[in-house]
């Protein structure tokens, strides 16, 4: 259960523990974990557990059918309802066919002004059970989203407060579901940024070189074809937040055929790979952006040939990539400024992009290691964990 959650369940167990340690005690139950109130402490846990995943989707029907019962178990009361701001999305439990018309209205104040309400039920059907609820908005940034509403038989201030530290905690979860939401963003904003720092420059000496070969190695150019039909294709794929080393490897080994397709013996391009490294999942488009800043830095504009080696290492529970060149390098005050995001970004492409990438996802444990100095070329040490939980292509 995350941090967040934790920090409102205390109230949520102070009201809802409550509720089930009475209920508990009044059957007279036993249970070898301890006293009637601690056992019902350990059921409330155990349920809030249960009905936390689904709202992680957001506040949606699927989600709301999906908790509902959990939330009702949560609250020991007859009958819930959780509502966006147009209309039910899910009833659980007694009296839907004589109540669930009137919702909407009953709730449409608390809408907009996000205050909790409670308000009598009238119902002909004298084996209706309900006669009294309590609503509760359900709130993101301090925008009421939808309500929750618990119905009992009469009037009670303790499912009042009960249901007011439920609906605090359906919050923290939809709360979270933005949170997730905003990551995925984030995450495709900075994979189009990544896939924006394929030139249109690098594009055009790549089809200038493969029609350089035409006449003279008609091969030649339809193998440099293929490559970049194949290195665009996986830059531009539309599936996955992750890849494997093999993948990106595979895709830099593209990329550099079209480099040397331009620069011929002027680089000199090394690889060590261990076998064991290679199904290690990693965020999509990470070591491409640091290739190509060695391409950047060590080649282009230079007199002299260069050389970028890559070594992609077992160490232990990590695998350990290596992008170094011997080419210009750069000033290490510059280079903080580029990882603080104050420097300009052309002078290290993607650098700061894939440092924040690898921070964001395994922590700050993880970001790169970057060794350089003017005139000394550059060194870039990303390490990957082997396993990592939630982690995969």
């Amino acid at each position: 259960m995350t941090l967040a959650a934790l920090l409102f369940l205390g109230p949520l167990l102070a009201a809802a523990g409550f509720l089930l340690g009475r209920r508990t005690a009044r059957q007279g139950r036993t249970s070898d974990v301890g006293t009637p109130v601690e056992h019902a402490t350990f059921e409330t846990l155990h349920t809030a557990s249960l009905a936390a995943p689904p709202l992680r989707a957001g506040l949606t029907s699927e989600a709301a059918r999906k908790s509902a019962r959990g939330l009702r178990s949560l609250l020991g009361t007859d009958a819930l309802c959780l509502t966006d701001r147009d209309t039910i999305l899910t009833w659980d439990g007694a009296g839907e066919q004589h109540h669930s018309a009137h919702v909407m209205d009953q709730v449409r104040a608390l809408l907009e002004t996000g205050r909790d309400t409670a308000f009598a039920l009238s119902c002909d059907d004298l084996d209706c059970p309900l006669r009294w609820a309590v609503a509760v908005p359900l709130t993101v940034d301090h925008r009421v989203l939808g309500t929750l509403v618990a119905y009992a038989p009469r009037e009670s201030a303790v499912l009042a407060r009960a249901a007011g530290e439920v609906g605090r905690w359906v919050s923290v979860q939809l709360e979270l579901a933005e949170l997730d939401r905003s990551r995925t963003r984030l995450i495709e904003a900075e994979i189009k940024a990544l896939r924006a720092q394929i030139s249109p420059h690098f594009i055009f000496n790549s089809l200038a070189a493969i029609a350089s070969f035409v006449r003279t190695d008609p091969e030649r150019a339809r193998e440099l074809l293929l490559e970049f039909a194949d290195f665009t294709r996986y830059s531009f794929r539309r599936h996955g937040d992750f890849t494997t080393l093999a993948d990106e490897l595979h895709s830099i080994d593209q990329y550099l055929a079209l480099v040397r397709a331009r620069f011929g013996d002027r680089l000199s391009v090394t690889l060590q790979v261990a076998p064991e490294v290679l199904p290690v999942a990693l965020p999509f488009l990470c070591l491409q952006p640091l290739v190509e800043n060695a391409v950047k830095h060590g080649i282009e504009g230079a007199v002299t040939a260069g050389r970028i080696t890559i070594s992609a290492l077992d160490a232990g529970n990590e695998a350990e990539v290596v992008i170094e060149d011997d080419g210009a390098g750069m000033d290490p005050e510059e280079l903080r400024r580029i990882l603080r995001g104050d420097g300009d970004p052309s002078g290290g492409i993607g650098l700061l992009n894939v440092d924040e990438r690898l921070r964001q996802v395994y922590g700050d444990a993880y970001g790169l290691v970057i060794e350089t100095g003017i005139g000394a070329g550059m060194k870039v040490t990303a390490r990957i964990p082997k396993y990592r939980a939630g982690v995969h292509s």
